[in-house]
């Protein structure tokens, strides 16, 4: 697997502030208290508190249950919106972020556009971490998985899937969905998400 260029990486304190604020704003944005954002995504209104204030660093499994919650995608929780979308998004301005439990990374390479709907994020996954997002509450949308090293097991509601490099999966977040590295070393896969 490739190093990541500290360059490109977003220091640790300033992607908790950027959650913290996006959250907020998220939440605020769909009149939700933080009791019923609660109530929406299973996570403790305690948590929460302290995930919109940056006292803690956010898991991607926790992420994952705030989006769905929200009824949003995982990328508007960790990118800033922007008013008009970059043409040229060169590697040192994607921006990435580190599960501090799984070590999951995550690089959005293209942001959600407002034409096409479609944003691309490139996913290391480390050797033997799993990673599981309840079923998105929100509109859904479809995503396309080409994996790139390694291998990978998705399992997609009920049904399960084992990719090696060059297989390509085809799914929803209509159910719920587990990520999980196979073999000795870790995975790398490209996500392609766009409305239905």
């Amino acid at each position: 697997m490739r190093n990541t260029s500290p360059a490109a990486q977003v220091p640790e304190d300033n992607i908790d502030a950027l959650i913290a604020t996006r959250l907020l704003a998220l939440r605020q944005g769909k009149g939700l208290s933080l009791v019923q954002l609660a109530e929406l995504s299973g996570v403790s209104k305690a948590m929460i508190s302290k995930v919109e204030r940056a006292q803690s660093s956010p898991t991607a499994v926790l992420l994952g249950k705030l989006a769905a919650g929200l009824g949003v995608s995982l990328a508007q929780l960790l990118t800033e919106e922007k008013a008009q979308p970059q043409r040229l998004r060169t590697r040192a301005s994607q921006e990435v972020w580190r599960d501090p439990e799984a070590g999951y990374l995550r690089r959005q390479i293209a942001e959600r556009s407002a034409g096409s709907g479609v944003e691309l994020v490139e996913v290391e996954l480390p050797r033997s971490a799993q990673v599981g997002y309840p079923r998105w509450s929100g509109k859904p949308y479809r995503q396309c998985l080409w994996m790139l090293e390694g291998a990978l097991r998705v399992d997609y509601g009920d049904d399960r899937f084992e990719l090696a490099p060059g297989d390509c999966l085809d799914f929803g977040v209509d159910r719920p969905l587990v990520f999980k590295a196979l073999g000795r070393s870790a995975c790398r896969y490209l996500l392609v998400a766009c409305p239905l």
